[in-house]
């Protein structure tokens, strides 16, 4: 495994900051697809939302009205919305009053 060399700092500059990255653009198939998973989280159930296009900070956007709609916590990951306990009809509820089509897949 090769260590990747970058500069942190330097006696010229000081602290050196990295490059804001470009944001990352998700793609979507037009169907939201809403289900849950136990699978690698101890037992613990976490509701997953799939298949929304947009850019992570409209991800993140949609992610805080999901939270503060269903009173729990959530995190983004890869375009994958999780929010933690089995929130299915909740979530359904609102986003299909934000006119996307959503199915509920999975157990």
């Amino acid at each position: 495994m090769a260590k990747e060399n970058r500069l942190v700092y330097s006696t010229d500059r000081g602290r050196i900051k990295e490059e804001p990255s470009a944001e990352k653009r998700h793609e979507g198939d037009c169907i939201v697809r809403i289900h849950r998973e136990t699978k690698g989280r101890k037992g613990k159930g976490v509701t997953c939302v799939r298949g929304i296009a947009g850019t992570d900070s409209e991800l993140k956007l949609l992610l805080a009205e999901l939270k503060k709609r269903c009173g729990c916590g959530g995190a983004l990951k890869d375009g994958v919305i999780e929010i933690q306990g089995d929130k299915r009809p909740e979530i359904k509820a609102l986003l299909e009053s934000k006119n996307y089509k959503v199915k509920l897949a999975g157990g």
